[in-house]
C-alpha cells in the first residue's frame, strides 16, 4: 500500500505532467452509464481547471459530483509515453483573469456552435501515473 509520501509524490508528478499538456477527458456517469468529455484545462496550486462548452450540458453531470480526469502522451520518437489521472470532488468556478489568460482563447465554435465557455474546478483526492518505455521494434 502507498504511503503519504509516496501519494504526495504522485499528486506532486500528475501536477507536474498535466501542466506539460492542454486538453484531456472528465470522466463521470450520466444517467448511471460512465461518460468521457473533452476539456482543456490548466494547473493551478494542485488543483485542475476545466474550460468545456456550456452548449453539451456535460458540465452538469460533473458539478457537485467526483469525477475522474485524465490526460496522456502517447509514444513518439522517443519510445516514452505518460498517462495521468487524478480524481476528485468536481465544482463550478469562476476563474480569476491570470487564469483566463492561461486558458489562452477559446475556441469559436464546437459542432457548428458557437462556444460558451463554463468552468470547472477538480479538488484531487489522489492521483495516479503510469509511464510504458517501449522496447525497440525489430
Amino acid at each position: 500500500m502507498p504511503t503519504e509520501e509516496q501519494n504526495e509524490q504522485d499528486d506532486q508528478r500528475a501536477a507536474d505532467l498535466l501542466g506539460r499538456v492542454e486538453h484531456g477527458r472528465v470522466a463521470t456517469s450520466m444517467r448511471a452509464l460512465p461518460f468521457l468529455a473533452s476539456a482543456r484545462h490548466i494547473v493551478v496550486d494542485g488543483r485542475v481547471l476545466l474550460r468545456l462548452h456550456r452548449g453539451h450540458g456535460y458540465h452538469r453531470a460533473c458539478v457537485g459530483g467526483v469525477v475522474a480526469y485524465g490526460a496522456d502522451v502517447p509514444s513518439a520518437r522517443n519510445r516514452r509515453s505518460w498517462s495521468v489521472q487524478v480524481v476528485g470532488e468536481c465544482a463550478a468556478v469562476e476563474p480569476t483573469l491570470a487564469e483566463l489568460d492561461r486558458f489562452g482563447p477559446a475556441p469559436r465554435s464546437v459542432d457548428g456552435v458557437p462556444f460558451d465557455p463554463v468552468y470547472l474546478r477538480v479538488e484531487p483526492q489522489f492521483a495516479t501515473v503510469h509511464s510504458v518505455i517501449e522496447t525497440d521494434c525489430p
